[in-house]
């Protein structure tokens, strides 16, 4: 039986983070192999941005970090090493140009997430990558303070000098991202903050409410949300659009990580506001409702409100006045306008969490980044051990943001670990 070979790097999940961790690891010159577990790589790249792959956004340094509420902080070394316009240059040279779109938002030219996962499998290819499919990772090979290669689920060894976990986070199951990384970490001694979904819909705890809104979208609406005793919590604006069991769309994405976190605290009591108008003053809201009800004395209240917001919208606002709804709107008095005005600017509802994990787009929770040294993102307390991508504690808003922190965090995880193997370790 022949010797068993020893990779310099081996990375785990065929994924953004993994694909590009294999590619920095190969241009660096290491023997390089990259373990998946499904049959093709890139299975969730393949669905985002709903099948175009909104690979990167062109947003500026500090304002990038804004949009990775998550721990971005932790991604300013891997950001500089490999940042947005450097993922564009990148990709245009494996012959996949770009173009940018509204925020910021960048896509292949094509708009095809398939070319990108063609692109980089030619590119592992042409670098001399191996490529292993269907082989999922069960242990680590720990020995005295390193890690020094994997075993398979059919007990096939591979031993390497380093390890690159990239096996994603538990969101969107059916691609293949279920967590398998956690437990590797977690047997290696690390902190692994539960996992929780992130921009996911919200979901009312009266649904009544939901199937009285359904399909009723905002194009702009400020969304409050409050813990007990009203506490202020996280604030977001955006597009919001009203489902049968909650709210959807960008801003209540955003916020879901809010939810999502509060509730597996235990915190109770999460309510929205949501202010339908933000563009108009609740005084002023209300002097053009009682200036309307003047003009138009034999309107009916609910009449008069949909004038102002949408049909659905004002029969639940009106519904929520003690006045009757169908009441002329001379006979509504100026505390009536107020009341619906305070309404229109804070529609208060009750949440009972988020949608599950398994329908959210990111994970919250991951390797503990405290553990994780950001300028190489090698484990602190295992040798030769690197993290990169969503199976760490980061995660990020819509807009490309959540891609480039994995292909940022692989490429540096993939270098770091090149030059480890090679014996050139970086720099405390």
């Amino acid at each position: 039986m022949g010797k068993k070979q020893t990779w310099d790097v081996l990375v785990v999940g065929g994924g953004p983070a993994g694909m590009l961790a294999a590619v920095a690891a190969g241009r660096c010159g290491a023997r390089t192999a990259l373990l998946e577990k499904n049959s093709r790589l890139g299975r969730k790249l393949a669905i985002t941005g709903g099948g175009r792959c909104n690979l990167t956004n062109s947003a500026p340094g500090e304002e990038f970090i804004k949009n990775i509420p998550g721990n971005g902080k932790l991604l300013f070394s891997a950001l500089s090493r490999f940042s947005s316009r450097d993922c564009r240059a990148f990709f245009s040279r494996l012959g996949v140009e770009t173009v940018e779109e509204d925020q910021g938002r960048v896509f292949p030219r094509e708009g095809r997430a398939d070319v990108v996962v063609e692109a980089l499998e030619r590119h592992l290819e042409a670098l001399g990558v191996s490529i292993f499919y269907s082989l999922k990772v069960e242990e680590l090979l720990l020995e005295g303070g390193r890690c020094l290669g994997v075993v398979t689920a059919r007990g096939r060894v591979f031993q390497a000098k380093t390890v690159v976990v990239a096996a994603g986070g538990a969101s969107y199951p059916a691609t293949g991202s279920s967590g398998d990384g956690y437990p590797l970490a977690a047997r290696a001694g690390h902190t692994v903050k539960p996992p929780l979904p992130g921009l996911v819909p919200l979901r009312f705890a009266d649904s009544r409410i939901g199937r009285d809104l359904q399909g009723l979208s905002l194009q702009e609406a400020v969304l409050t949300l409050t813990g007990a005793g009203g506490k202020k919590q996280a604030v977001e604006r955006g597009e919001v659009i009203f489902t049968h069991f909650g709210l959807s769309g960008p801003a209540a994405l955003k916020i879901s990580r809010y939810v999502s976190l509060l509730s597996a605290s235990g915190e109770g009591g999460l309510r929205l506001l949501v202010d339908t108008l933000p563009d108009s003053g609740e005084d002023d809201l209300a002097a053009r409702l009682l200036a309307a009800a003047s003009d138009q004395p034999r309107k009916t209240v609910v009449n008069l409100v949909r004038q102002i917001v949408p049909e659905r919208l004002a029969q639940v606002v009106a519904g929520m006045i003690p006045e009757d709804a169908v009441k002329k709107s001379a006979g509504a008095g100026r505390e009536t306008w107020r009341q619906v005005s305070r309404l229109i600017k804070g529609l208060a509802l009750e949440l009972a969490g988020t949608r599950p994990l398994a329908e959210a787009m990111v994970t919250v929770g991951g390797v503990s980044t405290g553990e994780v040294d950001p300028r190489t993102m090698s484990s602190r307390l295992v040798g030769g051990l690197y993290f990169a991508g969503e199976v760490l504690d980061i995660d990020a808003y819509t807009g490309g943001f959540n891609i480039q922190a994995a292909f940022s965090s692989g490429w540096l995880a993939g270098a770091s670990a090149a030059e480890y193997s090679s014996g050139r370790r970086p720099a405390d």
